[in-house]
């Protein structure tokens, strides 16, 4: 089946699994004048595509906000910017437009914002809040603070459920080395937590680290996914969507 089809039906199924609209208001927060001009020029770093690209390198931008201290009173005045599309909340939506941001790593936050604005993540609905002329390498590293210290509700976009025993199998084999046992990721290491994400923005991100479209993905990500079919994907992703982020 065609990837696009996977992940259409998957958008419509989980917004009405979520019992609203099919998506959320598109519609973005006004920004200044500059800022809006940037979304039509997101630049375009180095990514996976070149043979020069290091994942981890912590350099510019990240750097800087990883050697902030971030407040996280500012960082809930700062994420106002971000609200019209993750939640007041910064729940995301089901049906995977936005992920999840409550709960997650500051580290990955932060490395995920600056890869945005400095174009290694192709991202330009999002890019004009994340210039310079919206936000602040400090405010970066309010927000993350912020962001992670959010409560995280349990209720989230999931997958089917049922017998998920080939994704248990995957992501053991695959995955649990980097993401942890429980799906709680790894701060000191950029990997994300993945449980408590949305089903369909998991589902989303992992087809496009496996052809090659997400290009500020691990490396190692993509060796260990690019063989899977759409339907090893589908199961990794459903057993991850019911993981509950805690090694006990």
């Amino acid at each position: 089946m065609n990837r696009h089809l996977i992940i259409g039906a998957l958008v419509v199924g989980c917004a009405l699994q979520a019992g609203g609209p099919v998506g959320r208001s598109l519609a973005a927060p006004a920004v200044g004048d500059a800022a809006a001009k940037d979304a039509a020029r997101q630049p375009r770093a180095p990514g996976i595509e070149s043979p020069d690209y290091v994942w981890n390198e912590v350099e510019g931008e990240e750097l800087r906000a990883l050697r902030a201290t971030g407040d996280p009173v500012r960082g809930a005045y700062a994420y106002k910017l971000c609200r019209n599309c993750h939640g007041n909340d910064a729940a995301g939506d089901a049906a995977g437009f936005y992920p999840r941001l409550a709960g997650q790593h500051a580290t990955v936050l932060i490395k995920q914002l600056a890869d945005v604005r400095e174009g290694r993540r192709d991202n330009p609905k999002m890019y004009p809040f994340a210039t310079e002329h919206s936000i602040s390498t400090q405010q970066i590293a309010d927000i993350a603070v912020y962001l992670q210290g959010l409560p995280v509700d349990p209720e989230h976009g999931r997958g089917i459920g049922g017998d998920m025993s080939e994704g248990a199998r995957l992501y053991e084999d695959d995955c649990e080395v980097c993401h942890g046992l429980a799906g709680e990721g790894d701060a000191d290491a950029f990997y994300p937590k993945l449980a408590d994400q949305h089903y369909a923005y998991l589902t989303r991100q992992a087809f496009d680290i496996r052809d090659g479209v997400r290009r500020n993905a691990n490396p190692e990500m993509v060796e260990a996914i690019e063989r899977y079919t759409d339907q090893q994907i589908l199961a990794v992703i459903n057993y991850v969507s019911w993981l509950d982020g805690r090694d006990e």
